[in-house]
C-alpha cells in the first residue's frame, strides 16, 4: 500500500498556548485536522465561557483566510466552577467540555481540583446537561511513585466519578497504561480515552537511556513497554471508545533543556504522520480511520469532517527544530525519518 486515504481527522487533545506563540503552531494543526479540543490550561487559565469566547476568537484570527480549521473549545475545572457557568457552558455553541487537572498534577495545573466534593454541583451539572468532563488522569500525592500515578487515579478517584455520576460522559485523557486500556475498554458507552502519537511510539527508555532526554519528558510520562504495546493494541483494535488526541504540547527549547525542564512534547508539526507510523508498524490500516476521524465525533455526538486528507508512502526527515518566537521549538522525532507524508486534503 502506497497511499492512504481517510476523512479528514480531528485533534480530541490540544494545547495552542496564547498569543504570540499560538501563530507559530496552529497552522501546524489545521493543515492535518478538521477541528480539535482545546485545553484551557493558560496562564490564567480559562475558567468561563467569556474568557473561552476570547482565546477562541484570537485562534480564529491566527489562522490562515483560508483555514477551515474550528477550534472548539473547553473549560478549566476548579474548586469553584459554578452551576451557572456550567449551565452556560452547556449552551454554548463553542464549548464541548471542561477538564479537570487535579492540582499540581501538570503544566499550569496550580489552579486546578484539589477535592473532587468541591466541584460535585459542577459535575452533577453537567451530567444533566450533557457536556462531557475531560480528565487528566493522575493522583498527585507525594507518595505515589510517578509511574503508579495514573493506575492510582482509576482506583481513588475514577472510580468514585463514575459511581457517583454514571450519565456523566468522560473522555480520560492521554492514557499511557495497559490498567487505563483495560478500565476504557470494559466501560459503558459513557467512558472513552485518547491516546497521543508519543505513548504510542516511545516508552520510558526513550526519556531515560543515555541520560536524560527532556524533549521526551511529559506528563503523565511514558511507562514500560508492556503498557505501550497495550496502547497500540487499543489504538489499532476496531474499538470505537478509543481515539487520537495528540496532546501536543508546545515548549520553549530554553525551558525544556532548563534545570527544571517542563513537561510536554510537541507532536502537532507531523501528527498524522506520527499515527500512520503506529499502525504502519502494526502493519494493520484497516482500523486507521476509525480512530482518528470517526471514533471521536461519534463520542462527542458531531458528524464526521467533510473532504478527505491523503498520506503518501515516502521517506522524509522531521526538522530539526522549528520557529518559536524568541526561541526554538523542538518538535517529536526531530532529526528522525518517518515513513508517511501528507501530501494532499480538500
Amino acid at each position: 500500500m502506497d497511499k492512504i486515504s481517510i476523512i479528514r481527522p480531528d485533534d480530541w487533545h490540544l494545547h495552542l498556548r496564547d498569543t504570540p506563540y499560538l501563530q507559530k503552531v496552529v497552522e501546524h494543526t489545521a493543515r492535518q485536522f478538521g477541528r480539535a479540543i482545546i485545553m484551557p490550561n493558560l496562564q490564567p487559565p480559562i475558567r468561563n465561557c467569556s474568557d473561552a469566547g476570547a482565546y477562541r476568537q484570537r485562534i480564529l484570527d491566527a489562522l490562515s483566510a483560508t483555514s477551515s480549521f474550528e477550534p472548539l473549545m473547553t473549560l478549566y475545572l476548579t474548586d469553584h466552577t459554578s452551576v451557572e457557568e456550567i449551565t452556560k457552558a452547556s449552551q454554548s455553541d463553542f464549548i464541548f467540555g471542561a477538564k479537570l487537572y487535579p492540582a499540581g498534577a501538570t503544566t499550569n495545573s496550580d489552579a486546578g481540583v484539589t477535592n473532587l466534593r468541591h466541584i460535585y454541583p459542577a459535575l452533577e451539572a453537567m451530567q444533566k446537561h450533557g457536556l462531557i468532563l475531560q480528565i487528566h488522569g493522575e493522583a498527585t500525592a507525594t507518595e505515589i511513585d510517578i509511574f503508579d500515578r495514573e493506575k492510582q487515579f482509576i482506583e481513588q478517584s475514577l472510580l468514585v466519578i463514575r459511581k457517583d455520576f454514571p450519565q456523566l460522559r468522560i473522555v480520560f485523557e492521554h492514557i499511557t497504561t495497559a490498567d487505563a486500556v483495560d478500565y476504557v475498554s470494559l466501560g459503558d458507552e459513557y467512558i472513552a480515552a485518547t491516546i497521543t502519537p508519543h505513548h504510542l511510539l516511545i516508552n520510558r527508555n526513550a526519556m531515560l537511556v543515555g541520560g536524560i532526554q527532556p524533549h521526551h519528558y511529559c506528563l503523565p510520562v511514558a511507562k514500560r513497554e508492556s503498557h505501550r504495546q497495550a496502547l497500540v493494541k487499543a489504538a489499532t483494535d476496531g474499538s470505537n471508545r478509543f481515539f487520537a488526541g495528540t496532546d501536543s504540547a508546545p515548549h520553549a527549547r530554553g525551558a525544556k533543556e532548563s534545570a527544571c525542564g517542563c513537561a510536554g512534547i510537541y507532536s502537532a508539526f507531523s501528527a498524522i504522520e506520527l499515527y500512520a507510523e503506529v499502525f504502519e508498524q502494526a502493519q494493520d490500516f484497516s482500523n486507521f480511520e476509525a480512530f482518528m476521524s470517526i471514533n471521536g465525533p461519534g463520542f462527542y455526538g458531531l458528524e464526521v469532517n467533510h473532504g478527505s486528507i491523503e498520506l503518501e508512502k515516502t521517506s522524509w526527515m522531521v526538522p530539526d527544530s522549528l520557529d518559536y518566537t524568541n526561541d526554538q521549538l523542538i518538535p517529536f522525532k526531530a532529526g528522525e525519518t518517518l515513513s508517511w507524508k501528507l501530501v494532499d486534503h480538500d
